[in-house]
């Protein structure tokens, strides 16, 4: 009755007329189809992640959808999607008391007593602070922890409560965990270990360990499924991660000891690591100075390291302790095998089993020079020169820095300058060097501008793809840059080349530095030359402060590089953002600009807010022309972004393409909404976000009745256009009265909800004009500013304003109707929409949401709510709907966005108006005033709110 009355106060009573006629056409919008190759480039490697709350925070725990069996247990085979059950309170549980000797005798503490029905208390309502550690029935530890590979003589066993994810309604559940030979079983309660287990999970080589973004979550991945887990504080999480580390002797995939997500190999490969007597193939990987090895190459949780610093690494003639010690492994290596041994200091050597010569010379090359080694005869001769350089120190007087090996030659090269693991990839680097050829000799002119843009894309594509071949490259153009005149156009393009490759990837090692040597030796503002070699060195700082790129350089970008010097602008790129008014903002940025940093000078240039103050997000077009957007991560590269966009278009329309006709499209609207921002907004916020609003009108996503709609109209025309001239009654069929006619026509085509237009006869669309332009009449001398401030303060009036809403369909069984649904997200929750009338049918408040994002291919959300407020019984359901792709992916982030923004207290206080002595009405409190009341011609201006 509440949100009835103030739809009624506000004039936004919906009627009928409100239904939109073409359900199923709107609904096939967000069929699973929708789906394209923008989203696999744009999302490369990202699918719809799962996030739980915990301690009030939105925690990602899982980054791919969940799947039926995720979690499973004996105990969850009878729940269904949309199961629910009771939780009785703490009143009602019948529990041993504290310090009775049933408790005593079991072993439970305090806190375990009050914990044992099956749907825990959420994990946020546990303390973090402090050391604070449940007292647990802990079995004794019959062994030790050995860090060097030593194999654990007894298996090691403990048991304690842990909060397990449930496999299909996906909530959490307090279970007790009892680890004990190698098995993990669980019970619903310490007393329930004589009974048959909820469920038990055998320990194997196979599982890994995994830790979520809390300090208190993480993941045991089995063969068959993967279990979410949560402990009660941090120390009870790292005594379990202890011990089943002892137990599977693996490394904990995480923060610690783990190479970042975004780590570029030196060299990988597989290997046979011997080490002890023991050997076992594994996928070899050389990060910074570390050396990692994993189970398979698509393991982000290596089995372990070796730190190179300071190590000592040789040649040997055989990597096993004796003969029989290899030959008891079967290996069929003895007689063909390379051998390379690692020494680190105050560890047993490990030795590593190579297959070829070529891929036992790089990995010997570049281990000796990440342990700091100066060994003068591993590399190639061109590596030798820069070892020696090093040594040198880079003294510019070093007659080595005018060797023939490292200046410029006419002639062709006929080996690789650098080490590499393979003779493909020797045939790959000689390739790579014409094509640099014929990108240099031929002239850049206006008829050869995408022959070039071809040929860039292609060799550092080739780049890109093969990690080994990116030292090759840079050797390559510093060799064709050294010693050389600058007499013609090919030392320029060669510096162009170089220039396209800074801001992309860098050399390792050795190479970055004898890059930066050869960048400063010539850098000279007065040549063009030196003015280039200034660029490239502005573009390695920048790369190596935000990071290499993903994908190769766009069209845009080769050509801007090829048509004007760099130097001469810090930002060399340029794109226009376009926004919701029709109006666009050109924006400068460089090859390393993330998302984040574009906002960031886009907002300094238009003079609005952070978005964190306003809730604004950068967004773009889907090339496949159809109505999908993509909002873009503030991490993104802009040029990441231009290349995928590009290359998704080339891929959609193969053959077709021409650079020249169409671009990304970049939008700058509001994603997050609070309604404490009003108070600080720009007079631009709130343009744009009125548009914003005014589209979402048109298109039937905000509840208006034609009476309020048209009113709405008429603002915006009087935004738009300004004031409307009614032409003079001596000439009614004349050229103005045709040209107002005109114009109201495109008012109501741009502004007007779409389906109330719809199937209404020429004589309706007359009067429907009519009365717009006597509503417009009526607002003649209103400032934009001040029609602006009219329209948001009556849309506000909607409680859900500021609201995204996504089309979706429930998954049955469900409490809810088989039939199309409004996800509505806001600073506040979750709603579910009648998907004709937008009534409201039901609310979920963030603190109610347990557990959200995908399953399988739908989206999923699990909520609690009090079900019976005098008993203090809650009931936990599992919603599963049906929808794109893209706009799962979207609804997760902004629901975690929320979530986090929310529990964030230094963005929530930029966001909060000042007190006031008076508290500030709601907006179906006030004053029951008419917005737009059936006023007399002669009024020379509006009633104002």
């Amino acid at each position: 009755e509440s949100r009835i009355y103030a739809v009624a106060k506000s004039g936004m009573r919906l009627s009928e007329e409100a239904v939109v006629n073409d359900t199923s056409s709107c609904f096939s919008n967000f069929s699973c189809s929708t789906s394209g190759p923008f989203t696999y480039l744009i999302y490369r490697n990202v699918t719809v992640p799962v996030y739980t709350t915990l301690k009030g925070k939105a925690t990602q725990i899982s980054n791919v959808p969940f799947l039926d069996e995720s979690s499973g247990s004996d105990d969850d085979c009878g729940s269904h999607a949309s199961f629910r059950t009771s939780t009785a309170g703490s009143e009602n549980r019948k529990a041993s008391t504290p310090g009775s000797p049933r408790a005593v005798k079991r072993g439970v503490s305090v806190s375990s007593l009050s914990s044992e029905s099956d749907y825990a208390i959420p994990p946020d309502a546990y303390s973090l602070d402090g050391d604070y550690s449940e007292p647990e029935h802990k079995l004794q530890r019959t062994s030790s922890y050995s860090t060097d590979g030593g194999i654990c003589t007894e298996p090691m066993e403990k048991s304690g409560y842990l909060l397990k994810m449930g496999s299909q309604v996906k909530t959490w559940k307090r279970r007790w965990f009892v680890l004990r030979n190698r098995q993990i079983m669980y019970y619903k309660s310490p007393s329930d270990v004589i009974r048959k287990p909820q469920g038990q999970l055998e320990l194997n080589s196979s599982c890994q360990i995994v830790r979520g973004e809390g300090s208190q979550t993480f993941q045991l991945v089995t063969e068959k499924r993967t279990y979410f887990l949560t402990a009660d504080s941090p120390n009870i999480l790292e005594e379990w991660i202890h011990v089943l580390q002892s137990i599977l002797r693996v490394q904990v995939s995480g923060p610690v000891g783990v190479p970042h997500s975004d780590a570029k190999p030196t060299v990988k490969g597989w290997l046979t690591k011997v080490k002890h007597g023991h050997s076992k193939l594994v996928w070899c990987a050389l990060i910074g100075k570390t050396f990692y090895y994993y189970r398979n190459n698509e393991d982000k949780c290596p089995l372990g390291h070796l730190p190179l610093r300071e190590s000592k690494v040789e040649e040997v003639d055989r990597s096993c302790d004796s003969d029989e010690d290899y030959e008891t492994t079967g290996g069929g290596l003895l007689s063909s095998h390379c051998t390379l041994v690692i020494h680190p200091q105050d560890q047993s050597p490990t030795y590593l089993l190579i297959r070829t010569k070529q891929e036992k010379n790089t990995w010997l090359y570049h281990l000796t020079v990440a342990a700091g080694s100066s060994n003068a005869t591993v590399g190639t001769s061109y590596e030798q020169l820069i070892g020696k350089l090093l040594d040198a120190e880079g003294d510019p007087n070093s007659p080595l820095w005018k060797h023939p090996m490292l200046c410029y030659s006419k002639d062709g090269l006929h080996t690789s300058l650098t080490t590499l693991p393979s003779e493909a990839l020797q045939t790959e680097a000689l390739k790579l060097f014409k094509s640099c050829q014929l990108f240099i000799n031929v002239p850049v002119e206006a008829s050869s501008i995408d022959y070039h843009v071809s040929l860039a894309q292609t060799a550092l594509q080739v780049c890109l793809t093969h990690t080994e071949l990116q030292n090759e490259i840079y050797c390559q153009l510093v060799k064709q840059t050294s010693c050389r005149q600058p007499q013609n156009h090919s030392v320029i393009q060669c510096w162009q080349l170089l220039a396209l490759c800074a801001p992309l990837f860098l050399p390792q090692h050795h190479f970055l530095w004898y890059i930066r040597q050869h960048l400063q030796r010539h850098a000279d503002p007065r040549s063009e030359i030196g003015k280039y070699a200034i660029y490239c060195q502005r573009s390695v700082d920048r790369t190596v402060q935000a990071g290499e790129r993903e994908a190769k350089p766009s069209r845009m970008e080769i050509v801007s590089i090829l048509l004007r010097n760099p130097y001469h602008h810090s930002l060399p790129f340029s794109i226009p953002v376009h926004f919701m008014n029709g109006t666009y903002q050109v924006v400068g940025f460089d090859g390393s600009s993330t998302v984040d940093e574009f906002i960031q000078r886009l907002n300094q240039e238009t003079g609005m807010r952070k978005p964190s103050h306003m809730g604004f997000s950068l967004f773009t077009d889907d090339p496949s022309g159809r109505n999908l957007e993509h909002c873009l991560p503030g991490n993104m590269k802009i040029c990441d972004v231009i290349s995928k966009w590009e290359q998704a278009l080339k891929e959609l329309h193969p053959g077709k393409y021409d650079g020249g006709t169409r671009i990304v499209k970049l939008t700058y609207k509001n994603r997050l909404y609070f309604r404490s921002q009003a108070k600080g907004e720009t007079d631009r916020e709130r343009l744009l976000l009125a548009f914003q609003v005014s589209n979402e009108i048109a298109n039937g996503r905000f509840p208006v009745n034609k009476e309020l709609a048209l009113e709405m109209v008429a603002l915006m025309a009087q935004v738009e256009y300004g004031d409307l001239d009614r032409p003079g009654s001596s000439s009614p069929g004349g050229t103005s009265q045709l040209k107002m006619q005109h114009l109201l026509h495109q008012v109501l085509d741009k502004f007007y909800p779409k389906h109330y237009k719809q199937n209404i006869t020429p004589e309706q669309l007359r009067q429907l004009t009519d009365r717009l332009a006597t509503k417009w009449m009526v607002l003649q001398g209103c400032s934009p500013p001040e029609c602006i401030r009219i329209y948001l303060t009556v849309a506000r009036k909607w409680p859900l304003f500021g609201t995204k809403i996504f089309a979706a369909k429930p998954i049955l069984p469900s409490s809810l109707e088989d039939c199309p649904v409004w996800i509505a997200v806001n600073e506040d929750g979750v709603s579910i929409l009648d998907y004709n009338t937008m009534h409201l049918k039901v609310s979920y408040s963030y603190s109610s949401v347990l557990t959200f994002g995908g399953c399988r291919d739908d989206f999923m959300i699990v909520v609690s709510q009090m079900k019976e407020r005098s008993s203090g019984k809650n009931s936990t359901e599992k919603l599963l709907f049906t929808m794109a792709i893209p706009k799962i992916v979207e609804a997760t982030l902004l629901i975690a966005s929320y979530i986090n923004y929310r529990s964030t207290p230094s963005l929530l206080s930029s966001t909060q108006p000042s007190r006031s002595k008076t508290p500030a009405k709601k907006p179906w409190e006030t004053e029951n005033r008419c917005f737009f009341p059936s006023v007399p011609r002669s009024t020379k201006g509006p009633t104002l709110l």
